[in-house]
């Protein structure tokens, strides 16, 4: 959420800003808004004090035993009462207003976040790893002989539909091991705090991370209320919503590996085929807490993070920096990792590392103190460390062999009891 005290400053460069991500000027309804609730305001404060100088000449009237002043003094001030009750519902109305408006606002981009209108304005900054030179087709992930006894997409459809899959045998275990094995080296390695949390939550933690209002259609409610959270930066995040921290105990670094759950809404037709956009996934997340001076090394260190997983598994990758027009709503600036998927002959978004300032900690009133200092707003930051089931396609297609078998990395042997390949016939071995 955005400061009205900045908007109210400086109008014209938070437009400039909007403008950036292809919006047009909000300020004039923004200001609109917040002149009429604060004239509200100032009229029931002002009605107030005259209330209060009513009351002292009632007083005055009572004890001068004027019969007629009091009377009239009294119905003047039950007067000035309705008024200022009627005041005060109009400002609490348009402090409502204003509040919702601003949730739909989305963060404003860095000066150092490139323009653009859409994915085809994003900047590469680096690649690691050469794709791999196959001497026969790639096959996608789910057209891969060894895996195909281990994903079942019709049984999925039978049970749930479209957009998702069941996973048995040499498959699963695959799948489980990267989410252990990137949760021991983001623990081990990278100081992260392993954290379990629930994936219903409350409203008000949807609106703490910029889910709502405006995403309600790309998550799921329940009928009692929870929301099913999309990724566990809903829950890390908010468990700082409403805190002061102190300043030394910042950082704070997380880690989480849950089922996530995503309606697809705007996605109708794309991604249909495997594994790569499901309704029903897991990640492993990293959030991080800071301080506003060390949030942007911060972003550099969680992009390190989460690429520091895909060179041990030896995946090929790109990072791009996105531009403003594919950015995401809460973000101020945000990489992209993007890994090398051989059976799509491109690279595909594995992981979003995002630095939101403190637009998600005005959001839910996290907030840090220095001794002696007076509360300010936290910053914070989220991304994938990584998506398991596209590591999954990733680890499947780059290791796959032309007899439909697959070779596995060898920092997930240990995971695997030994085990080095899933066989062609699916089978581990």
């Amino acid at each position: 959420m955005h400061d009205i005290r900045l908007i109210r400053q400086a109008p014209d460069a938070f437009d400039a800003a909007l403008a950036r991500r292809g919006l047009a000027p909000m300020s004039p309804d923004i200001l609109r808004v917040d002149t009429a609730r604060r004239l509200a305001i100032k009229a029931a404060e002002d009605g107030q004090a005259e209330l209060n100088t009513l009351s002292k000449q009632a007083g005055a009237a009572k004890v001068a035993g004027d019969t007629d002043a009091f009377e009239a003094i009294r119905q003047g001030m039950s007067a000035r009462k309705a008024l200022i009750a009627e005041q005060e519902t109009q400002a609490r109305q348009l402090d409502a207003d204003l509040h919702e408006l601003l949730l739909t606002i989305p963060n404003l981009p860095l000066a150092e976040v490139p323009d653009g209108k859409d994915e085809s304005g994003n900047v590469e900054i680096r690649r690691w790893g050469a794709p791999r030179h196959f001497d026969f087709d790639p096959r996608e992930h789910f057209d891969i002989p060894g895996v195909k006894p281990g994903m079942d997409f019709e049984m999925a459809a039978k049970l749930s539909g479209a957009r998702f899959v069941v996973l048995r045998g040499a498959v699963i275990r695959v799948h489980r091991a990267l989410a252990q094995f990137m949760l021991d080296t983001h623990i081990t390695e990278h100081g992260l705090t392993e954290t379990w949390t629930p994936v219903l939550v409350k409203e008000a933690a949807m609106y703490g991370t910029n889910q709502l209002p405006k995403f309600a259609e790309d998550s799921y409610q329940t009928t009692n209320g929870w929301w099913l959270i999309p990724t566990s930066e809903v829950t890390l995040t908010n468990t700082v919503a409403g805190d002061i921290l102190d300043a030394a105990a910042l950082p704070i670094r997380m880690t989480a590996h849950t089922q996530c759950f995503r309606s697809e809404a705007g996605s109708a037709g794309k991604d249909t085929a495997g594994m790569l956009r499901q309704h029903q996934f897991e990640k492993v997340e990293m959030v991080s807490v800071t301080t506003p001076e060390t949030s942007l090394a911060e972003h550099e260190r969680m992009t390190a993070c989460a690429e520091a997983i895909l060179q041990k598994l030896g995946l090929p990758y790109r990072t791009v920096v996105l531009c403003t027009g594919d950015m995401g709503f809460g973000a101020t600036k945000t990489h992209d990792i993007e890994v090398w998927l051989p059976g799509q002959n491109t690279y595909r978004e594995i992981s979003s590392v995002s630095v939101c300032g403190d637009f998600q900690a005005r959001r839910m009133n996290a907030r840090y103190r220095v001794p002696g200092g007076k509360p300010e707003y936290v910053h914070t930051l989220n991304g994938s460390g990584l998506a398991v089931g596209r590591c999954l396609i990733a680890v499947l297609e780059n290791g796959q062999q032309s007899d439909g078998s697959v070779e596995l990395p060898p920092a997930l042997h240990p995971y695997l009891g030994g085990r080095t390949c899933i066989t062609a016939q699916g089978d581990l071995a």
